[in-house]
């Protein structure tokens, strides 16, 4: 199981649909604004994937440029930009999981396990496990828990704290989070965050929906 979408099997048409479904942010709604048209001038560029479209705007020194070879608006450009590299949760460092046992944690950082993405990857192997717990002596409950949690950084926007308040408050995985109710997982959260004080103020039901079909894209 990869930590992130295969771009190169994400086609244009994939990357519009997201969009198109997706309750965006007030600051890139804008994205939506004549969007048949805007991806219609990247098929005619020569895009095809959603490798290819994050290839070309990784760099924003290319955007100006991009903009005149494609007709499309650098003003959108700049803002698709910042969408795709959504799609694309950044690694946490495990110091990010310091509620952990911080032993363990500097175990894992000495093997090499440096970041959420490098330990999700070998998580999933079965024997890798099997080392952990038996031959390095890792708690089996430790593997499971932090598991869980990089698990959850692989959805969109969710930050290592944001996945300890959903294992706490019962989802452990992003395909929980990606079938749950809107409305329960949102009233659990805020139970979970008024009992543990995580953050101050109130999680929006909205917000919770977007989680959800976030969710939904994680591999």
């Amino acid at each position: 199981m990869p930590y992130y979408i295969d771009a190169d099997k994400m086609s244009l048409d994939d990357i519009k649909k997201r969009i198109e479904e997706t309750d965006l942010v007030p600051s890139r709604i804008m994205l939506k604004d004549n969007i048949d048209e805007q991806f219609e001038k990247f098929k005619e560029y020569g895009f095809l994937t959603l490798a290819d479209l994050r290839k070309e705007l990784k760099n924003t020194k290319n955007i100006p440029s991009l903009s005149k070879k494609t007709g499309v608006n650098s003003d959108y450009l700049t803002l698709l930009r910042r969408e795709i590299e959504s799609y694309f949760p950044r690694a946490f460092p495990l110091s990010s999981f310091g509620w952990l046992p911080k032993e363990e944690l500097a175990k894992l950082e000495n093997l090499g396990y440096k970041n959420s993405v490098l330990l999700f990857e070998t998580l999933n192997s079965p024997e890798t496990i099997t080392k952990l717990s038996n031959e390095l002596e890792f708690a089996q409950e430790f593997i499971d828990n932090i598991y869980a949690l990089i698990d959850l950084t692989r959805i969109q926007w969710v930050s290592p704290i944001a996945a300890r308040i959903l294992v706490a408050a019962g989802y452990n995985n992003a395909k929980m989070v990606s079938i749950a109710d809107a409305d329960e997982l949102c009233s659990r959260l805020d139970k979970v965050n008024k009992d543990n004080q995580f953050f101050k103020g109130k999680i929006g039901l909205r917000d919770i929906k977007r989680l959800v079909k976030s969710a939904s894209y994680v591999p």
